[in-house]
């Protein structure tokens, strides 16, 4: 998860938890830590600390490098354009919808402002990128 708000990150994964998708949630403040993290560069280079996600929920609106910057940029490189991308920000903007799938968002979700409605938007979003879809495995390269 890519999210500079640490209240918004507290809140995913308190709702995660509540919702009992048990994958392992890992979290970056911004755009820049999200593509070290992918990369595997500076204090994300131990690959056990910093595994290869199976999805990422990405905040559009980070310091050092946006959502929409770091999305661009994944979907770029060939070694990373395969791992879903689901934005969860709280914009509506019509705008940022269509640039976001322009850019190859596989969901684009607007954050609930209730706790109550993330805990569901958290199930909704663990059963299906976890339990239901199909993906690509890591060494498919």
């Amino acid at each position: 998860m890519a999210d500079d708000s640490e209240d918004d990150r507290f809140l995913a994964r308190e709702a995660l938890r509540e919702s009992r998708v048990l994958n392992d949630l890992h979290e970056v403040e911004d755009g820049e830590a999200l593509m070290n993290y992918l990369k595997g560069h500076g204090e994300y280079s131990d690959p056990a600390s910093a595994p290869r996600p199976g999805f990422i929920l990405l905040d559009l609106n980070m310091p050092r490098k946006t959502g929409r910057e770091a999305l661009e940029e994944i979907k770029a490189d060939s070694s990373l354009r395969r791992i879903p991308v689901v934005i969860l920000t709280t914009s509506e903007d019509e705008i940022d919808v269509i640039q976001s799938y322009d850019l190859g968002v596989s969901s684009f979700i607007t954050k609930p402002v209730s706790f109550e409605a993330l805990v569901e938007v958290m199930k909704t979003i663990g059963r299906y990128w976890i339990e239901i879809v199909s993906l690509p495995s890591s060494d498919s390269d």
